[in-house]
């Protein structure tokens, strides 16, 4: 199974780590989506002695979708604006909870920048409350707005942003006010805190029927269906794959310096008309067709990252390139080859 072996590749590179969380009391928020779900699997095979509460809107129906995990970790019903946590002395918060959705960001960019900035000060303030908790908080690489075309890789020092006129801007907007925020508690109070800025990925797990593209290219592929691409394809993004993705969290919350604020993601461009046509020769799709109609995103440009400090600081590299990382996404869907 794709899905295991993943977990034994991430347990054997975080091997020399996982004894550092021995005994820690972590408090998530997020970990029933993607990339809080991959963080979950590889804990909880991990063997380490470590407490979890987890946050969640409905923890009967992750339950039912994770039995394994419900059984492992501690749920409790909540949501990101307005919760209690049980009391604890955490010695690591999480804060991964954000709906990524592209139609509540077109359609209520108020309720998208307001979970953001609230949700991050009130995981902030459960943090600074412990005394001496680490704050890990999960960004994007949407704070850097749209990217230049002759900058192939964005790094950490960009200062550009996106639009702040513009309401599309409302998701990179709100995790830069958060980004903020987490600079505010650090300096104000003396807050120890991790920012990892993520970037565009793949992997099991992942739905392919919401907004990314890749996704719904692997699933129309899949369905032996014409991939069809909505704007001109020339928008170019990269792509890392879940299992990478998961090793360099963990590293980066256990190992990385106070202040930390890493890119995640690969650095191998593609554009979305190359990747649609390569999806359709990986899986045998009968073809491609590029529509050309006006890109509705934020970002019709390039979103493509410099991963040079992550690498250097925590010694972490991409092990599974674009075409494998489809191939495997596939497979976990059910792809017969």
């Amino acid at each position: 199974m794709i899905l295991e072996q993943d977990m034994a590749a991430i347990n054997a590179a975080l091997a020399p780590l996982w004894p550092r969380l021995a005994g820690a009391r972590i408090f998530m928020t997020g970990g029933t989506g993607f990339i809080g779900r991959w963080m979950l699997e590889a804990l909880a095979r991990s063997g380490v002695e470590a407490e979890v509460t987890l946050l969640s809107r409905d923890p009967l129906g992750f339950a039912a979708r994770a039995p394994h995990l419900a059984r492992r970790f501690r749920l409790v019903r909540g949501d990101v604006m307005h919760f209690t946590a049980p009391a604890a002395d955490y010695t690591h918060v999480i804060h991964a909870a954000t709906d990524a959705s592209a139609a509540l960001n077109a359609g209520d960019p108020r309720r998208m920048f307001d979970t953001i900035v609230q949700g991050t000060r009130n995981a902030l303030d459960l943090a600074n409350g412990c005394g001496d908790a680490r704050f890990f908080f999960l960004s994007s690489g949407a704070v850097y707005g749209a990217q230049p075309h002759e900058v192939p890789h964005v790094g950490e020092d960009w200062r550009g942003g996106p639009d702040p006129c513009d309401p599309l801007s409302a998701y990179g907007e709100g995790k830069r006010a958060a980004e903020m925020l987490c600079a505010i508690y650090a300096r104000q109070f003396g807050l120890d805190t991790v920012n990892a800025r993520i970037f565009a990925l793949l992997g099991p797990l992942l739905s392919l029927d919401i907004h990314f593209a890749a996704g719904n290219f692997i699933r129309d592929a899949m369905a032996g269906k014409t991939i069809r691409v909505t704007g001109s394809g020339e928008a170019v993004r990269s792509y890392l794959y879940a299992a990478d993705l998961t090793v360099w969290l963990w590293t980066l919350l256990i190992a990385g310096r106070a202040g930390a604020v890493c890119n995640v993601g690969s650095e191998e461009a593609v554009s979305i008309a190359e990747l649609a046509r390569r999806t359709a020769s990986l899986l045998g799709g009968p073809g491609v067709e590029i529509l050309g109609k006006p890109d509705p995103g934020w970002n019709p440009g390039r979103y493509v990252p410099s991963t040079a400090r992550i690498r250097a600081e925590l010694g972490v590299t991409p092990t599974i390139g674009l075409d494998t990382a489809i191939r495997r996404t596939a497979l976990s869907h059910g792809w017969k080859p």
